[in-house]
């Protein structure tokens, strides 16, 4: 079967590639669906009976959960058309007085786990095929109270990159999603609700179903990163033009 595998499926911008590349690729008929709810994969399987969908449920944190997906892709040897490396999460909170556990598990989640998946995928990937990794526009410039969630999602950045130009021989294309802050659960559980940051309650949101969507168009293009909306387009040029030191000064959260 030509499958899609997702990781942080079961809500927010992971659960809206779903629709994105059922709308884009009808050839895709299996999604291997990772995340921790299982209960919610479930409900997102219920809602697509025309569809074959495997509900994985792993901490992906945890490096046990990287070998448990290891054997299911040697027990069931999948055509993988797409790989959306969605799962993360980030945390707001000064470096210091931080809790040690939450900054390394960014550090497991965001890039070891990520790293891990993709190089377990892609002996399974098909011509053609597609990476999707998903940073943030965090990964531009350093972002104080924010530092260890910017350093993994400058690693996503700079990975999908050079994997973007080493994977291109064998048909493989990989682009970095850098979306501005969407309305998704990742503010809950980053410290950061509405009202909390002046900084964050300021910028304008992006749509989640929109990143989806243009972003898995600009990954069949070749396209190397996509970052939706102009204002973090011009962002993006400005971390490249203007020293970091001066821009840190403006976007502590």
């Amino acid at each position: 079967m030509v499958t899609a595998v997702i990781t942080g499926a079961s809500s927010g911008l992971g659960k809206e590639y779903i629709n994105a590349i059922i709308a884009q690729y009808p050839s895709v008929d299996a999604f291997w669906l990772v995340a921790r709810r299982k209960d919610l994969l479930r409900e997102i399987a219920e809602a697509h009976p025309d569809k074959t969908i495997a509900a994985i449920s792993l901490d992906l944190t945890k490096d046990e959960s990287i070998g448990v997906f290891e054997q299911l892709l040697k027990e069931n040897n999948p055509e993988i058309k797409v790989l959306v490396n969605n799962a993360g999460f980030g945390k707001c909170e000064d470096f210091f007085s931080s809790n040690r556990r939450s900054q390394t598990e960014m550090v497991d989640l965001n890039c070891r786990a990520l790293t891990g998946i993709t190089r377990l995928c892609l002996p399974y990937m098909l011509d053609d095929s597609l990476v999707l990794n998903v940073s943030s526009i965090a990964a531009f410039a350093p972002t104080p109270r924010m530092s260890v969630y910017c350093a993994t999602k400058s690693f996503v950045l700079a990975l999908s990159k050079a994997l973007h130009d080493e994977l291109r021989p064998r048909g493989i294309k990989v682009l970095a999603v850098c979306p501005g802050p969407m309305n998704t659960d990742f503010w809950n559980i980053a410290n950061v609700p509405e009202g909390k940051s002046r900084l964050i309650d300021r910028l304008p949101r992006v749509l989640p179903k929109e990143v989806a969507e243009g972003s898995l168009r600009a990954a069949k293009r070749g396209k190397l990163v996509y970052t939706k909306d102009f204002v973090y387009k011009i962002y993006r040029v400005m971390a490249k033009i203007l020293p970091h030191s001066f821009i840190m000064e403006f976007t502590e959260v």
